[in-house]
């Protein structure tokens, strides 16, 4: 069964690099809403799941 948290987590920190990369109006609100979901993902996964977000992470904290 798949992590509905780590997948949405995972379409936040894409929505939010693409609004970064689009200089778009809403990208700091992209960008909680993606710490958010991670936050939400992190505490529901699995080892192999915490790993992917400890990286997706990583690409966030590079958009600010």
């Amino acid at each position: 069964m798949s992590n509905r948290l780590f997948q949405e987590a995972k379409k936040a920190v894409m929505l939010a690099k693409q609004a970064a990369n689009e200089q778009a109006d809403h990208m700091d609100e992209a960008i909680a809403i993606a710490k958010n979901a991670l936050s939400s993902a992190y505490a529901h996964s699995n080892v192999a799941e915490k790993a992917q977000l400890r990286q997706l992470q990583e690409e966030l904290d590079q958009l600010k």
